[in-house]
């Protein structure tokens, strides 16, 4: 009778060489790759040889975010035209608006006929988003559970990819000598990417029901702290995602003759608002 012991750290290619040389069915499983396993594995495998390109994970993995824009970049065209083309429908939704004041069903109903008339889909500003939370959440995995990704650095202060940011803006970044509550953790990462967030909610149309304009503008604030305590190269990953998205959205909207309101949508938001009477 023959038996194998495993014992030691559990590094992708010495469990991929046992599987391959000893022949044991799935023992690539040991390591937990999570639910989307057939995009978590092939997600490493491609930042570990882009790793061994560039010599920095960091890097790797922001090529891999210049990788995955290109895979999905018909779809996102797709998706950001019909943004455009929402933009350029705003007054005539604002005539509805105004010919129905009082009654919101007829608002809606002549609303998504002129969505039918223009051939427009109001859910396709979604898409980008929701096509990438598999690979979202694969990286995320990918940080949490490989032994190659530990103690990672990047560049300047994030010594740790797998880590969170180590900085806080409620010490000004290490400049007073105070460790803040963990839910006071909110570092240099998690704002750029609370920023470039921001900025991308602003280049969309400014949706008509004031409801959801208010979701819409507190929802990088909310997803900042959220983030702040999650792996920095997953903020990073975002980050840079982000930056991408708010390039290639205004290339698209350049194409189809829209006005980029960028500055006047943030003057509008920032502005103070006049009082009642």
């Amino acid at each position: 009778t023959e038996t194998r012991l495993f014992a030691g750290a559990k590094t992708v290619a010495r469990v991929d060489a046992y599987e391959r040389d000893l022949g044991i069915v799935k023992f690539d499983r040991l390591i937990d790759w999570g639910w989307f396993y057939w995009i978590t594995k092939p997600m490493f495998l491609l930042i570990d040889w882009l790793y061994v390109l560039v010599g920095n994970f960091g890097v790797a993995i922001l090529l891999v975010t210049l990788i995955v824009k290109a895979v999905f970049f018909p779809l996102a065209n797709k998706s950001y035209a019909s943004m455009s083309k929402m933009k350029m429908l705003q007054p005539a939704m604002a005539d509805i608006k105004a010919k129905y004041p009082d009654d919101k069903v007829k608002q809606q109903q002549e609303t998504m006929e002129l969505y039918k008339r223009e051939k427009i889909n109001p859910l396709a500003g979604c898409l980008p988003i929701v096509v990438q939370i598999p690979v979202f959440f694969s990286l995320y995995k990918v940080l949490y559970v490989t032994i190659e990704m530990r103690h990672a650095p990047f560049f300047g202060w994030i010594h740790d990819l797998s880590a969170s940011d180590p900085t806080t803006i409620f010490n000004l970044f290490g400049l007073i000598p105070w460790m803040p509550p963990q839910f006071l953790m909110l570092g240099i990462w998690p704002i750029i990417m609370g920023i470039t967030m921001f900025v991308q909610m602003k280049l969309n149309p400014t949706p008509p029901d004031p409801t959801q304009a208010m979701l819409f503008t507190w929802m990088p604030i909310v997803f900042t702290f959220m983030m702040a305590s999650f792996p920095a190269g997953l903020v990073i990953y975002w980050s840079w995602n982000n930056l991408l998205s708010i390039l290639q959205q205004s290339l698209i909207m350049k194409k189809h003759g829209v006005k980029i309101e960028l500055f006047d949508n943030l003057k509008t938001t920032f502005a103070k608002k006049p009082k009642a009477g």
